[in-house]
């Protein structure tokens, strides 16, 4: 049931995505398609049931949403958690007893590897926290990282923007690694092909997926030094598991969190819906950091600037129907789930992998949302499943 509900969801965004093509003859908000096929609502009738309540006002399955609310959303106006992940589709918990979040929903994979998830379920970066309490120090946070400064996306159309990465399998020769720190490093042979693909710039990541293994590796700052591999740092994780890493270690990231999980993929924003949280950076950290990150870099204790880890999402109240259909997509996601503090870098500015498909216009267009638009997430209980 739950992964016919999600194959749903991103079936809903079809007609969402021609809103501007779609005819809506009697002005209810409400596509004739969509009337016919979802709300089962006349689309001649601005009122089909007669009760004094337009078509596009109604919210027949109670969970918080309208119809015309859903038709944007992408979700289903008859089902009150069209995702199947315990959540409804406006944001309210169901009821169960855990802070957890145990969803029965499927997690996320990759394109090259159907066969592994990216972290189960029940890992953090998968959980919604639409629903969780404002954080008290949200507005000093936010503040800090800037309240007038504009999201921006660090990714678009050209191959040498944004983080990518590469499938392997097991018979992708295994490399030694030398590391510059090397003591939180993971001393394995890492699947570096023959040409990989790396982040330009200076950070210079590689990311790996072993689609047999389900493993992922990640390399920080990679280079050749006289035919050799080097690298900033190193970390290795099994799919399939929500282990962290030892307390205090660092990884390709500086808040010891893997890359992979938290990055914009056009396959997500094309299919209708990213259903895990995004990677995002600041300038100013504190030298410390909260659950799930495990390694902080900052530049003081001030409780004034944000920890690693720390996550943030949109308001609520954010209207994201003037977006474009990829557009409306992140920030949809940005609501549900949010993005987590993870490296120091420029403020607001979130991670991707690029890809021809995506409208660099587009993209700008969520360079709108500003810090005002933002709260910090209270993620107090908020921790991987088994």
């Amino acid at each position: 049931m739950a992964a016919a509900s999600v194959l749903l969801v991103a079936n809903l965004l079809a007609p969402a995505v021609t809103a501007a093509r779609e005819l809506d003859s009697d002005g209810d908000g409400l596509p004739n398609r969509w009337e016919r096929a979802y709300s089962l609502t006349s689309p001649y009738r601005v009122d089909t049931d007669r009760d004094g309540s337009r078509d596009g006002s109604e919210n027949p399955d109670r969970d918080g949403l309208t119809n015309r609310q859903e038709y944007l959303a992408g979700t289903h106006p008859r089902l009150a958690d069209s995702d199947g992940n315990g959540w409804l589709d406006g944001g309210g918990w169901r009821g169960r007893t855990t802070g957890r979040n145990y969803s029965n929903r499927p997690a996320p994979t990759i394109p090259g590897a159907p066969g592994c998830t990216v972290f189960p379920s029940t890992n953090v970066w998968n959980a919604r926290i639409d629903a969780r309490p404002v954080a008290s120090n949200s507005a000093t946070l936010i503040a800090t990282i800037g309240l007038d400064r504009g999201l921006h996306m660090d990714f678009g159309s050209y191959a040498s923007y944004g983080i990518p990465y590469q499938v392997v399998t097991a018979a992708t020769p295994r490399t030694t690694v030398t590391f510059d720190y090397d003591d939180e490093s993971d001393h394995v042979p890492y699947p570096i092909p023959a040409n990989p693909l790396i982040e330009g710039g200076s950070d210079r990541h590689i990311l790996m997926v072993d689609r047999d293994a389900c493993r992922l590796y990640e390399l920080f700052a990679a280079r050749r030094v006289n035919g050799l591999w080097r690298a900033g740092s190193g970390a290795t994780w099994d799919l399939r598991s929500n282990a962290l890493r030892p307390a205090t270690w660092t990884s390709a990231d500086a808040a010891g969190l893997p890359i992979l999980p938290g990055l914009v993929r056009y396959d997500e924003v094309a299919a209708g819906a990213i259903m895990h949280a995004l990677r995002f950076t600041t300038n100013r950290t504190r030298t410390s950091y909260i659950y799930p990150a495990r390694h902080q870099a900052g530049e003081s204790a001030s409780l004034a600037l944000p920890p690693m880890g720390a996550r943030v999402r949109l308001k609520t109240a954010y209207d994201t129907s003037g977006f474009s259909p990829h557009a409306r997509v992140i920030a949809e996601a940005l609501k549900r789930y949010g993005m987590i503090l993870a490296d120091n870098g420029s403020p607001w500015y979130i991670s991707g992998m690029s890809h021809p498909s995506f409208d660099d216009d587009v993209m700008h267009e969520l360079d709108a949302i500003t810090g005002r638009d933002l709260e910090v997430v209270d993620t107090t209980g908020l921790v991987n499943g088994p």
